[in-house]
């Protein structure tokens, strides 16, 4: 394998511009949604007393799981030694910090009161999952961008190894600690299982390498740079493999509720209900989101396609958002069960499921998140040396030969 090159993006294009103008837009609405609520209240959203988890919520968290996921490229090179992805590993670890900060900006303008967020992170309690999580998401930026220091800097490259080892531990609690969020509620049915930790793990490396596999493929389109089909093909199969794993934790998380004669009805509720939970699970997350790509993934006539290996990704992150949803929307919607066994009504909807309807602004903040992610990577390939010349096989591929068909 010959040396790799890395170069900014030359970005004086018109085509660059209007794509920096359209995500300022994108920006602009997030943020004016943003003051829309925070101004006016909550009660302008879809959100109510039994759901105060709304779209911005399922936004934040598919960004945060996914920027966990996206720093998997750069592991499988730094801590298993796969070379093939070592010319990727800048764009991975700039990548991971985006998604972040896009996840946290909707995570942090949904509050209701983000002015006072520095009262919380000055008073952690540390009894709490949410605390802990303020701890790993503001280490992951800081350990990630060492890491990405003795990728870049020639002094720290001795370094590569020990900090790719640091950082692919940390991704691993931070996503544990993001769905532990889910397993720690007892209150809701829906969540309270210990599985909901590793299962975000699973979810994580799908999501975060379709959303990786567009930004690449986008940049190199864009660039007008060579991409070798070897490549395309090790991203296909890689993202076939942990679209299988994310799917089998997701049946083992259904089956064991399912087992536990407490979570049955809610399971009927969102695997076989008259809902748009159950649809949103069997068409958008296990045909669409895990089927289909996994055909793409592994079938011959669409490998090494770059259309095809594009709509995969774009099936997966489909998908992992109606997952998200489900879990996150559907988990509250279903009525608290305060008396197990018994029927309870009320005048404030108990036993009833709750109508939740996302608002504009909801989703336009949830927009924007994905918009301060793009902007980032968008705006670093253009100022820093992230990406490679080229990704042609005769670069990736330790068994290219210059003969090879």
């Amino acid at each position: 394998m010959k040396p790799t090159t890395f170069r900014e993006i030359s970005g004086d294009s018109t085509g660059y511009w209007a794509l920096l103008g359209l995500l300022g837009l994108i920006i602009a609405a997030g943020l004016g949604a943003a003051w829309y609520m925070e101004h006016n209240g909550h009660w302008v959203t879809g959100m109510n007393n039994q759901i105060v988890w709304g779209m911005p919520h399922v936004f934040a968290v598919f960004l945060i799981v996914a920027a966990s996921g996206a720093l998997n490229v750069a592991s499988m090179a730094s801590v298993f030694g796969r070379t093939a992805f070592k010319p990727l590993s800048r764009l991975s670890g700039l990548l991971a910090i985006a998604l972040l900060a896009g996840g946290l900006m909707v995570l942090v303008l949904d509050l209701g009161r983000p002015d006072r967020l520095i009262m919380a992170m000055m008073n952690l309690n540390f009894m709490s999952i949410f605390a802990w999580n303020i701890i790993l998401y503001n280490g992951f930026f800081v350990i990630v961008a060492v890491y990405l220091w003795t990728l870049m800097e020639r002094r720290g490259n001795r370094f590569t190894k020990s900090a790719g080892l640091f950082a692919f531990l940390w991704r691993l609690i931070l996503t544990l600690g993001t769905g532990s969020i889910f397993g720690f509620l007892v209150a809701r049915q829906a969540y309270d299982a210990a599985i909901m930790a590793p299962l975000f793990i699973a979810l994580s490396l799908s999501f975060g390498l379709a959303i990786f596999m567009l930004v690449l493929f986008a940049s190199y389109r864009g660039c007008g740079r060579p991409l070798g089909d070897d490549m395309i093909i090790r991203m296909q199969r890689l993202l076939g493999l942990f679209v299988v794993a994310a799917l089998l934790f997701v049946i083992a998380y259904h089956l064991t509720n399912l087992y536990a004669a407490e979570h049955r009805d809610v399971e009927r509720f969102i695997l076989d209900g008259n809902n748009v939970y159950s649809g949103l699970f069997w068409v958008g997350y296990v045909l669409l989101g895990s089927l289909i790509p996994m055909a793409i993934a592994w079938f011959a006539p669409f490998r090494a396609s770059l259309g095809w290996a594009s709509t995969a990704a774009v099936l997966v992150v489909t998908g992992g958002m109606a997952m998200i949803y489900v879990i996150i929307i559907g988990g509250q919607a279903y009525p608290l069960q305060l008396f197990p066994g018994k029927e309870v009504s009320s005048s404030f909807f108990d036993g009833v499921v709750s109508p939740y309807t996302p608002s504009l602004a909801e989703t336009l903040l949830g927009i924007g998140g994905v918009g301060v992610a793009l902007a980032i990577v968008v705006v670093g390939i253009r100022l820093l040396k992230f990406l490679p010349l080229s990704l042609e096989d005769a670069k990736v591929d330790p068994h290219y030969k210059a003969d090879k068909v």
